[in-house]
């Protein structure tokens, strides 16, 4: 699950994260009368709490707009999940998802050229992300960025710290061409992050004496963090000192474990559907695990591993998959009828490979959820059928008589072959569907 920018905020306020004051609007009127707020300097009605995107704005904080003309130094940024907002453009032709403001007023016309609006960058692939919330919030004279993050390492299964003095840029180009520059601090789980380990990371990453009892508390809020949310990743690019010496998380980051946020439902709530493939909203409630890819060849199959040979061998044989998607070891016949609606809602998709290995279940049950299944989703693409496991003769028997229109295959190569020619076969129908 991802959270957005000014949700990461919140989190790290309530850790006692320094960061800059900011508030979120989903209306340019919201925009301008916080940044008249903040304008104004009136940390009382600013403080940490952050509107929700449904919520107006006090009474009293649009009776100040006259103050529009006062020059102040604020951003605008749109909130979307995604990277490279800077370097994006909308495309009603607006350039940049986060801009500098010098009024409430112009905080107000920015605002109008991004809410409602499609925001293209790098992450977003062409078809970008609708623009509905906008972070207003004070800039900050930035003398120096650091990229600062907190992971689970997966060799040592232990969190650990990656930093590094070139801030502002993506990890991996810094590992790329600078991987000497990457500083790397493991913490053990049970001590947690100890205070030497705080002073030393801030002597590495060049922090005067002046700023280190700063940036060693501001660490231990970022682990404080990273373990009170049962996150996987915190990311800060950039943490900056500002010119005054402040040392500030000025972005954010969040992974979290999604199997702890039942003991979480603060941060659950956070998550923003919008934002997501509708395919894996719908596939969240069903409880499949399910990630939308670009090819045509779909996949329903029964444990991740499995599902990523699966993949494998689709692309083995000249084929591209459509999705990634774990119906579980223990499948209901509802699991899988709600598998095949979401994959044939897919318009790209022009066969389906059912791979199952009954280990736990028997494979004659699952045969029988296929099938009904199948009737009930009355599927319109070719389905390509490998059953492996208990009961498996039993399986392929209900599959031959059940009337249902199956590609049986004798194994994971034959059923890859198989999806692979039945999808060209489709897609050629489909270009000339009238050949005569």
């Amino acid at each position: 699950m991802n959270i957005h920018e000014y949700q990461a905020k919140e989190l790290l306020e309530k850790f006692g994260v320094a960061t800059t004051r900011g508030r979120v609007a989903s209306t340019p009127e919201e925009a301008e009368a916080i940044a008249s707020e903040l304008a104004q300097g009136e940390r009382d009605a600013v403080g940490p709490k952050i509107w929700s995107g449904d919520a107006a704005p006090p009474k009293d904080a649009t009776s100040n707009r006259g103050s529009g003309a006062q020059s102040v130094d604020l951003v605008v940024k749109a909130q979307v999940h995604a990277g490279g907002r800077g370097k994006g453009s909308f495309k009603n032709g607006f350039k940049g998802g986060v801009h500098l403001v010098k009024s409430p007023k112009e905080a107000r016309g920015v605002a109008e050229k991004m809410l409602g609006q499609i925001l293209v960058t790098h992450q977003t692939g062409t078809a970008g992300r609708v623009v509905r919330k906008v972070l207003v919030g004070e800039s900050a004279e930035i003398a120096r960025e650091i990229y600062f993050a907190i992971l689970l390492d997966r060799a040592t299964a232990a969190p650990l710290i990656v930093a590094s003095t070139e801030g502002g840029v993506e990890i991996e180009t810094v590992a790329a061409k600078s991987p000497g520059k990457i500083i790397r601090e493991p913490i053990d789980p049970l001590a947690g992050l100890q205070p030497f380990q705080t002073r030393k990371l801030a002597k590495q990453l060049g922090f005067e004496q002046s700023q280190t009892k700063a940036a060693a508390k501001l660490f231990d809020g970022l682990y404080r963090t990273f373990i009170g949310c049962d996150c996987s990743m915190v990311e800060i690019n950039p943490l900056v000192v500002t010119k005054k010496g402040d040392v500030l998380a000025l972005d954010a980051k969040f992974n979290f474990d999604d199997n702890a946020l039942y003991r979480h439902p603060e941060i659950a709530a956070m998550r923003d559907a919008s934002e997501e493939d509708p395919r894996e909203v719908e596939a969240s409630k069903h409880g499949l695990n399910y990630i939308g890819l670009d090819g045509n060849i779909a996949c329903l199959v029964n444990g991740a591993g499995l599902a990523m040979a699966t993949m494998d061998i689709i692309k083995f044989y000249g084929g591209n998959p459509a999705n990634f998607l774990d119906v579980g070891g223990s499948a209901t016949e509802e699991q899988v009828t709600e598998a095949f609606k979401i994959l044939i809602a897919d318009k790209n998709v022009k066969a389906i490979l059912v791979n199952i290995f009954g280990g736990i279940m028997k494979v004659d049950v699952i045969a029988q959820g296929i099938i009904n299944a199948a009737k009930t989703v009355k599927l319109s693409v070719p389905v390509v059928v490998r059953l492996e496991g208990t009961n498996v003769k039993k399986g392929k028997q209900l599959l031959k008589e059940s009337g249902v229109e199956l590609i049986p295959a004798d194994d994971l190569a034959d059923a890859a072959q198989k999806a692979v020619k039945a999808a060209g076969a489709a897609g050629s129908k489909s270009q000339n569907p009238n050949p005569d």
